[in-house]
């Protein structure tokens, strides 16, 4: 049943896309399967191409992706219905018993013990974007395990308990209509990041906008997230327009972390229609690798992807307006609802790349440079997580469907004012 797929050999020019995309997934997957933290079963936030860290460090949003993908591994093989739900069960126990600000996880935790561990000096407490990709995942959990069976009903209960008792609410300043990233408990206020703009976060509000007992107010969304439409672009880059965000559109994990459960296809609202945001945010990014201003060697039509990922001297978040010379495969791959043949021509050419470097026992590494001829020895959970649930939803549209049908979820677009065919009486939409 878990068999290792073999990454290290160039694909045979008859080698369909469907098992290329199944070979790639599955690769991934096991980052989150054979690489999650023994004791608790979570994300490690890292890991190395060829072995384990020497820590405890656990991710609380790529544990999110983690939930993720265990669905995708059942739906598809990879593991059994029964060793998933003891994994799940395992998972829900660790975050269960770690601490909490307000019903908000930190960043990071220690995987042995569920204590927190500090991002930063100032960020010791609650990280509201990291919960919010956390529950999104805990949500897609809840609705697939959808039976009258005992384990199934407590495994919803497990999961209602630990969403409903987020306080999102709570991380609004007095007097203003924004909501924070953080909260410390020693430090307050003092990291003081407003989530504000077009970012990864707007998962965060459609969550906060859904809390029976901690919710916010539209008016939270329209004047905190959205400054009453002042995160509208609409400025063409490489003849592609862009309708919101920052200049090129930003790192590519903005199309990716929201919408592994958000369906993006007919979302929108007063502001933007989030499936043309996303294919012209991607289809800026590839054409910057095609065009390539700063003349970076390899970079092109089959070798494109600027996103937050490792990089010689550390993580780096890359993007057309801040580009090192890196290329991420997640940026690419997980871009594939967007752009499918330049995501598969990318995919074709990592795998030509020398074998040893370009990937290891999870998969494609983390990034790399063809300027530089550097090869990332390392796995994120971030990059590796949206992988798995993007080639998902363009393969079958699992999670999309999943989330998009809790209650909650339908509820909270209609309060902030968002169409979508998942919305009651509307059509399902299309695969494109």
């Amino acid at each position: 049943m878990h068999q290792r797929l073999d990454l290290r050999n160039p694909p045979n020019a008859d080698d369909s896309d469907d098992f290329l995309l199944e070979q790639v997934q599955r690769a991934s997957f096991r980052y989150f399967w054979e690489g999650a933290h023994p004791q608790s079963g979570l994300a490690r936030d890292r890991s190395g191409r060829t072995s384990d860290p020497n820590n405890d460090l656990v991710a609380i949003g790529g544990s999110g992706f983690g939930f993720m993908a265990l669905l995708v591994a059942i739906e598809r093989g990879w593991t059994t219905r029964d060793d998933s739900v003891v994994r799940i069960d395992k998972m829900l126990s660790a975050l269960e018993r770690a601490t909490r600000h307000q019903g908000i996880f930190p960043h990071f935790i220690n995987g042995r013990d569920g204590t927190t561990v500090p991002f930063t000096r100032l960020d010791d407490g609650g990280d509201l974007v990291e919960t919010s990709l956390l529950i999104q995942g805990l949500i897609c959990v809840r609705q697939y395990f959808a039976s009258n069976a005992p384990e199934d009903i407590a495994i919803r209960g497990r999961i209602n308990r630990l969403w409903r008792s987020v306080q999102w609410n709570s991380h609004i300043k007095p007097g203003e209509k924004v909501l924070y990233w953080h909260h410390s408990p020693k430090f307050g206020w003092a990291r003081n990041v407003p989530i504000r703009g077009w970012n990864e976060a707007l998962i965060t509000y459609v969550l906060a906008a859904a809390s029976s007992a901690y919710g916010i107010d539209p008016e939270i969304y329209h004047e905190g997230f959205a400054a009453n439409g002042a995160f509208l672009n609409g400025r063409d880059y490489y003849g592609v327009t862009l309708p919101l965000g920052p200049d090129f559109g930003g790192p590519l994990f903005f199309a990716h972390y929201s919408f592994c459960g958000l369906d993006p296809r007919g979302l929108a609202d007063q502001y933007a229609d989030y499936w043309l945001q996303n294919c012209n945010h991607a289809q800026i990014n590839y054409l910057h690798s095609v065009y390539n201003p700063h003349g970076y060697i390899g970079y092109g039509q089959d070798c494109w992807g600027l996103s937050s990922s490792h990089g010689p001297k550390g993580y780096m978040i890359s993007s057309p307006g801040s580009d090192f010379g890196l290329i991420a495969p997640t940026a690419a791959l997980s871009s594939l609802p967007y752009l499918p043949e330049q995501s598969m021509r990318a995919l074709r050419h990592f795998l030509t790349l020398p074998h040893g470097k370009i990937n290891g026992r999870f998969g494609f590494v983390d990034a790399f440079s063809p300027a530089c001829k550097w090869f990332a020895r390392t796995y994120l959970a971030i990059d590796q997580g949206p992988v798995i649930a993007m080639i998902e939803n363009h393969r079958s549209g699992l999670l999309w469907k999943l989330f998009m049908s809790a209650p909650e979820i339908q509820d909270s677009l209609l309060k902030l004012g968002f169409a979508s065919p998942h919305l009651p009486g509307k059509p399902e939409p299309n695969k494109t």
